[in-house]
């Protein structure tokens, strides 16, 4: 209630009046002490400086010192006036020694000094302490009301008055801007739904809402300006006419209805994030970012329509590009050096071609697996750059995930046996166990079929990386490859009995060059590129990839891609190759 009451100005006002009662009240006291020093000065009785005086002025000085922080922490207004009202124990009594006479005049001034600091705390506040400090000469100053002289006629009148000035110069000059835009603004604002309205306008990004049906309810300012649709004309307009927008960098067509990421959201309820390209109303092109996310009402859960926020990148994409040909550039030509090395190295361990002794050898492997592993990051610096800029080559083509992952554990299962890890198969993860193939038994089952549209070579990529990963850090147990799936996609899943990834990196996992920073990272080398590349070539078949981890219980991570349909599938199989390449 109080904090209602007072009036907030700025903090360095308030440090200048904490400044100003520590001085004051130190002042008193090295008063004090010259008046006992020197006696013949008169200083005691001329200016009324007394035991009391002492008392009173070190507990203020004490509560300036340490209560005032205390309090200050939740208020720092509240903290400010109950020193203002202390003050007025000191000035009263040194007031009440003097009997109205001449060398009273200082602590007039003074008072009225103090007035207009306590004017700060709003004209209520500053009234009540005035009325309190009234109270006070009523009951301990013997004034004769009849006799009364200007030094007691001026401390009675003088601080109220001072007091309403002050009030009104803090408020027009010192308030704080926060404060005052704020009453300003609620003053203005008749309803929740004109806060909103203004408060939307104002956000310079793009914002678009539509409803269930993909219509467009609301654009603002800065969506009307990316897209060149103004807010009148594309009320009531299907989405996907007015975003129109371009996945691939090399295709000039925009996404039809069922590719589009508004689509995606009102079907699954999920939000949507990626960079894409936007086509405005003059066919110009945007690189924007676009976070899409479903409206969904608290009391019924269901579904009212999808909102999204975009803005412009082609800045930041053009200065990535920079750095993406930069890093291209640089690591294609340091391969061929580093390849030279790594072969003379490889003619150097050999017997036929040299005699080395076995010390010479040591150093000559260590020197071999540091340049294969400089080839690599170098490799992978690469790959990343194309992945980024969309150069990275692709062909897609019809693939039965069931065979293609049958196969590939087949080649993968040595790495893990190297190791001494058992390597199982697991096909539609079915509850019991009969779809639980070893590796290395060689046995088959019946299996659905599950057909993607993938490049193989590309895919092995990630499998390959995502287990080699996998065997790296689990040190005793096993290494699962599962497959499974649904009607909309499938799913490929490399499980491990490692000893985890904390919670904190789970989202940093496929960030370029992140790696997780413990001991069992440190003893693995690594670029900290592999699993960034795995997310770009998964993106490139409108898969997805994340991790599941648990400390002390293994890493699970989860490939998503989408399923097609056998009838779909036999229609691509059978187009002509060069139409089935993209």
């Amino acid at each position: 209630m109080l904090d209602e009451l007072m009036q907030h100005v700025s903090k360095r006002w308030y440090k200048f009046h904490w400044v100003l009662w520590v001085i004051l009240n130190i002042a008193f006291i090295a008063a004090y002490i010259v008046s006992r020093k020197f006696p013949q000065l008169n200083l005691e009785s001329t200016y009324g400086l007394n035991d009391a005086v002492i008392y009173m002025s070190v507990g203020i000085l004490v509560y300036m010192l340490t209560v005032y922080w205390l309090i200050a922490r939740s208020s720092l207004a509240l903290a400010s006036f109950v020193g203002s009202l202390m003050m007025v124990l000191p000035f009263m009594n040194v007031f009440n020694e003097t009997h109205q006479s001449t060398s009273s005049l200082i602590y007039v001034v003074f008072w009225l000094f103090i007035s207009v600091v306590v004017g700060m705390h709003g004209l209520v506040i500053s009234l009540g302490a005035m009325l309190v400090s009234f109270i006070y000469i009523l009951l301990e100053i013997e004034f004769d009301f009849a006799n009364l002289k200007p030094m007691g006629l001026a401390l009675i009148l003088g601080p109220p008055i001072f007091a309403i000035f002050s009030y009104y110069f803090w408020r027009n000059r010192f308030i704080s801007e926060s404060s005052e835009r704020v009453k300003k603004l609620s003053g203005q604002l008749k309803s929740h739904e004109q806060q909103l309205e203004i408060l939307v306008q104002s956000i310079t990004d793009g914002i678009l809402s539509v409803d269930t049906s993909g219509k467009i309810t609301l654009m603002n300012e800065g969506a009307a300006k990316l897209t060149g649709w103004t807010e009148k004309d594309a009320d009531g307009i299907d989405v996907t006419n007015v975003l129109r927008l371009i996945k691939d960098p090399k295709s000039k067509e925009p996404l039809d209805k069922e590719q589009h990421p508004f689509t995606h959201v009102l079907k699954l309820h999920k939000q949507v994030s990626d960079t894409l390209i936007l086509l405005d109303r003059q066919n110009k092109n945007i690189f924007i970012s676009l976070a899409i996310s479903p409206v969904i009402e608290d009391k019924t859960g269901n579904l009212s329509g999808a909102v999204a926020v975009f803005r412009d990148v082609t800045k930041e994409k053009a200065e990535e590009q920079q750095r993406a040909e930069f890093i291209s550039t640089a690591s294609h030509e340091m391969r061929t050096p580093v390849a030279a090395i790594e072969g003379y190295l490889a003619l150097a361990m050999n017997d036929k071609v040299s005699k080395i002794d076995n010390h010479a050898r040591e150093y000559l492997e260590k020197a071999h697996m540091s340049t294969q592993h400089l080839g690599k990051l170098f490799q992978d610096l690469l790959t990343s750059a194309k992945a980024e800029d969309g150069r990275l080559t692709s062909h897609p083509e019809v693939v039965e995930m069931g065979q293609f992952v049958t196969q590939l554990s087949e080649d993968l299962k040595f790495s893990a046996e190297k190791k001494g890890l058992k390597m199982e198969l697991v096909i539609n993860s079915p509850t019991d166990n009969s779809g639980v193939i070893d590796a290395s038994s060689g046995l088959k089952t019946i299996q659905p079929l599950y057909y993607c549209m993938i490049d193989p070579d590309r895919v092995r990529e990630v499998v390959t990386n995502v287990f080699d990963n996998a065997v790296k850090y689990t040190g005793e147990g096993s290494v699962t490859i599962g497959l499974t799936g649904n009607e909309q996609v499938v799913q490929v899943k490399i499980s491990d009995t490692g000893a985890g990834i904390p919670e904190e990196d789970l989202p940093h996992l496929f960030q370029k060059f992140y790696r997780v920073d413990n001991s069992a990272t440190r003893a693995v080398g690594g670029t900290g590129l592999g699993l960034f590349i795995c997310k770009k070539i998964v993106e490139l078949y409108n898969g997805n990839i994340w991790a599941e981890s648990k400390m002390g219980e293994g890493s699970t991570f989860y490939i998503n891609f989408p399923r097609l349909t056998t009838e779909k599938a036999e229609q691509l199989k059978n187009r002509p190759q060069a139409t089935a390449k993209a």
